[in-house]
């Protein structure tokens, strides 16, 4: 199966380049993974809603040009579903089964997803109500990646 994830923004702390990379090691094991790092549009001091829209737009066009159409698209969406690890792993399984072997995982900038990558996504996933800054979420969703995959092959993890 190959797994990528398309984000905003390149990781600048060690901190959570070395928690990147510990996962995509881990992950190795079960999936081709490719993280794709986008450029993040220059956004100016007290910028107004339409130029916080205007760089949306810009964001939301270079991931969509890193988007394959027979990928399956999962967007991370404030407003998205949320789901269970188990259940996680239940869709990623199911994808597999339903010879989807093409999974992307979108990551938003700090002003979250364009409508045009929103519309895009076959399955809109939320970890919680709650922001989150995206260099964690990408930390945390390769971690939920894993677990999943743990789960799929009745692995131990902790818990």
């Amino acid at each position: 199966m190959n797994v990528s994830i398309v984000c905003i923004g390149k990781l600048k702390e060690k901190y959570w380049v070395n928690a990147v990379d510990e996962y995509s090691k881990r992950l190795s094991k079960y999936c081709t993974l490719l993280i794709d790092e986008l450029k993040e549009e220059r956004l100016p001091d007290n910028a107004s809603a339409a130029e916080e829209e205007a760089v949306k737009t810009a964001e939301g066009k270079s991931i969509l040009k890193r988007i394959k159409k027979e990928s399956y698209v999962i967007t991370l969406e404030i407003k998205g579903n949320q789901i269970s690890s188990e259940k996680l792993a239940d869709k990623v399984s199911q994808l597999g089964l339903d010879g989807r072997s093409d999974i992307v995982f979108v990551i938003g900038g700090s002003l979250g997803l364009s409508a045009e990558v929103s519309q895009r996504a076959d399955y809109k996933l939320s970890f919680s109500a709650m922001t989150f800054p995206h260099q964690m979420m990408r930390v945390i969703l390769l971690e939920q990646i894993y677990r999943a995959f743990k789960i799929i092959k009745n692995e131990q993890y902790h818990k």
